[in-house]
């Protein structure tokens, strides 16, 4: 099919809370680019944030419409003049951030720290909510034959859990703590688990995520609506308390419990976002440990690595989502995640 024939349309988010689906161009593509007819977008916090909110922690969404989604994986349509490693009919998934390759971040390997990076769905760069998507090459990765788009579509935010487990320094034997049992905190977990975790503990909340996470894995639930998760933790480590403590709640509670749920000497990783710009922080439990504290923004250089982990079958990926919904229902999609979220662990949006 030629590609002047191909009719593209775009989901836009026009006011808090709303969208509407309108017909736009194709994309021309640039001669490093590729066009890709999307298949599947998942929905992130980030995107629940901006569309519900109107901004994610410093990010605010401006008065233009505003495409949102940066999960995608689609067959590609086209190729430019200068591609020279995919072809049309190749299957990807799209790594969404569009770096300088220029600054000392850059430079250095923390591309994840580009000043000038334009990912998807931050504003003011639009999203991938739309059915045909023109980007760069070499931010698209081949699928294998063993993996679907509509799996593809997670690799970003394994991506984003294999980072996480990489900074956590997480080993054989290691106990772990991961405050929050959503989609990061459940991909956080299977990521630990598969490099040698011998004891995960998991808090959350809500009972159906605690449910997923003993489906995928996890060693021990903890319903912290339900059971003193200070008490908790300190009688499944016999007092000594968790080796690595993760936060993936974005939560000013939990983010705050971390110091006292860490062992002498262990790691804290905040990978959560919370909307509170100051939290109230015991640090005099930190330095009484000799604790370490890190903090997570992204990811670099892991999409190799979580589409080998999922070609292997190491991390069942498939099985953290809980929702699909067509292109056409996006709305009632994006209501569900906020209305009914302690049943969604993981949505998808089909782009048909």
């Amino acid at each position: 099919m030629e590609t002047k024939d191909l009719k593209n349309k775009g989901a836009f988010m026009d006011k808090i809370d709303h969208f509407v689906i309108n017909e736009i161009p194709v994309p021309e593509i640039t001669p490093d680019q590729v066009l890709i007819r999307v298949e599947y977008v998942g929905i992130c916090g980030s995107d629940v944030h901006y569309f519900h909110d109107g901004r994610c922690g410093t990010f605010v969404v401006g008065e233009e419409p505003f495409m949102l989604g940066h999960e995608c994986a689609g067959t590609i349509v086209e190729v430019g003049s200068e591609v020279k490693n995919l072809v049309a009919g190749d299957r990807v998934c799209v790594e969404p951030g569009i770096t300088c390759g220029k600054c000392e971040h850059c430079k250095s390997g923390e591309y994840n720290l580009c000043p000038d990076v334009k990912f998807l769905a931050t504003p003011p760069i639009q999203g991938c909510n739309e059915r045909y998507l023109a980007f760069p090459a070499e931010l698209c990765y081949k699928l294998p034959d063993n993996m679907s788009t509509r799996v593809g579509a997670l690799i970003e935010p394994l991506s984003t859990c294999m980072y996480s487990a990489r900074l956590s320094e997480v080993t054989v034997g290691d106990t772990v703590v991961i405050l929050g049992a959503g989609c990061i905190g459940l991909l956080i977990m299977m990521c630990c688990k598969a490099r040698g975790a011998s004891k995960v503990i998991i808090c959350d909340l809500e009972n159906i995520r605690l449910e997923k996470a003993k489906e995928l894995g996890a060693d021990y639930t903890i319903n912290s609506r339900e059971a003193d998760v200070l008490a908790e933790v300190e009688r499944l480590t016999n007092g000594r308390g968790a080796d690595i403590v993760i936060e993936a709640a974005g939560n000013k509670v939990t983010i705050a419990q971390t110091p006292f749920l860490v062992r002498q000497g262990g790691l804290i990783l905040l990978v959560g976002m919370s909307a509170e710009e100051e939290i109230t922080y015991n640090f005099g439990q930190i330095m009484a440990k000799e604790a370490r504290i890190k903090s997570q923004f992204r990811f670099v250089n892991t999409f190799p690595t979580a589409i080998a982990a999922v070609e292997s079958g190491l991390i069942p990926l498939e099985k953290i989502v809980t929702h699909e919904f067509s292109f056409n229902d996006i709305q009632k999609a994006y209501e569900t995640c906020i209305y009914d979220k302690s049943n969604v662990v993981k949505a998808l949006v089909k782009i048909d």
